[in-house]
């Protein structure tokens, strides 16, 4: 077999070479929700990501025969490895053909950049931050990926078992929660009026102009996600050029029905103690746009699904309550508020973003309702 060659990618065409392969390699998986090309390229490109002002990264492709067989990232998160006082390369857009030589091949060159940097460990599969897709699918092969997780294929970590000195880092699981048909669930139902009547707590309804306007709601949401996270495996908190950029781009998208804020009325200018962003699944339209095109047939199928509705399952993206006011039910209150949307939307079951095994707090929020455990993911490590 002929030898596997390791390039890098040194201008537009190598990453396009490198954004393609991952189309290439999951073409006709009907469990794959790709991603729009469009936003591949602004998260990799170096000039668009606003990560990349405490990023480095290097991107490889693996060539066999003169054909890509496989692609990774290397990326050095300057403001993790501070706050954390972790000197770690990252390794993220892992993907590969069923062959070990290609996969070794690959984390090789993460490890050896790493090691040119200063870096003492590589850990992933991560993204820049983690706003990006995080952890290899190790469970739920048979299930429909999400736009905000990544699928692999089962033999993925079949590889990273192979490989020399990888060990578990962190797990992740994801839950199918089912929307009750009719009504609320009595408890949730009593631990929301007692939020609004004991604790002051209230649930506006947005308008998008508030998003962008004066009231910077947009900014809000965000402020709470940085504090919320900020202890959690793998975030780095978000700059403001961040949130600038992720406001933008992402806002003027979001369903208002489907976006939830928590104020606490107790205090001045009512402020922002919680939040649920949530959007009516895209899987089944992204599958539709061809190599992650909106044009010429893709947009009509996001369309569908953002607008119309089109779909019966909802991506729970963030759900985050500062911590003050979690024994409080803030929980409860952000649901409250979300159900009889779902409900009208004919929406039958929501999928939750990645959490932490070890996130009981979390997990427990699902307790209101039927739910089932049907995805786990991990990240390995490596001492360099």
């Amino acid at each position: 077999m002929s030898v596997v060659e390791i390039k890098r990618v040194a201008d537009k065409q190598g990453l396009e070479a490198f954004i393609q392969f991952r189309y290439d390699l999951y073409r006709g998986n009907k469990y794959d929700a790709p991603n729009l090309y469009s936003d591949e390229v602004n998260t990799l490109s170096r000039e668009k990501n606003p990560a990349c002002d405490f990023c480095d990264v290097e991107y490889f492709l693996a060539y066999r025969d003169g054909k890509v067989v496989g692609r990774v990232a290397a990326i050095i998160n300057r403001r993790y490895n501070e706050q954390w006082k972790r000197p770690a390369v990252r390794f993220g857009w892992f993907d590969f053909i069923d062959d070990v030589e290609v996969s070794r091949a690959l984390l090789k060159a993460v490890e050896d950049y790493g090691r040119e940097h200063g870096m003492n460990e590589i850990i992933g599969p991560l993204g820049f931050t983690d706003m990006d897709p995080e952890g290899m699918l190790t469970m739920g092969f048979e299930e429909l990926g999400t736009m905000a997780t990544l699928y692999n294929y089962e033999y993925y970590p079949r590889h990273m078992e192979q490989m020399e000195g990888y060990e578990k880092d962190n797990d992740y699981v994801e839950y199918k929660v089912f929307v009750p048909e009719n009504g609320m669930p009595a408890k949730m139902q009593r631990i929301a009026e007692l939020c609004m009547t004991r604790y002051n707590l209230h649930v506006p309804r947005l308008k998008r102009s508030q998003v962008f306007g004066p009231e910077q709601y947009g900014q809000k949401v965000l402020d709470v996600v940085n504090k919320t996270f900020g202890h959690l495996y793998g975030y780095s908190q978000m700059t403001q050029h961040q949130i600038d950029v992720y406001v933008e781009q992402y806002f003027k998208f979001f369903d208002m029905d489907m976006l939830c804020v928590i104020e606490d009325w107790n205090l001045p200018d009512h402020p922002v103690v919680g939040v649920g962003i949530t959007i009516p699944s895209l899987s089944k339209a992204l599958q539709k746009c061809h190599n992650g095109r909106l044009f010429p047939f893709g947009w009509w199928h996001i369309i569908r699904a953002l607008k119309f509705h089109k779909t019966d399952i909802v991506d729970l993206l963030l759900v985050g309550i500062l911590p003050e006011y979690r024994a409080k039910g803030a929980n409860a209150l952000l649901f409250h508020y979300l159900i009889p949307t779902y409900q009208k939307y004919g929406i039958k079951w929501g999928e939750t973003h990645v959490e932490m095994e070890t996130n009981d707090k979390v997990q427990s929020q699902w307790a209101y309702f039927d739910h089932e455990l049907h995805k786990r993911r991990r990240c390995y490590k490596k001492q360099l």
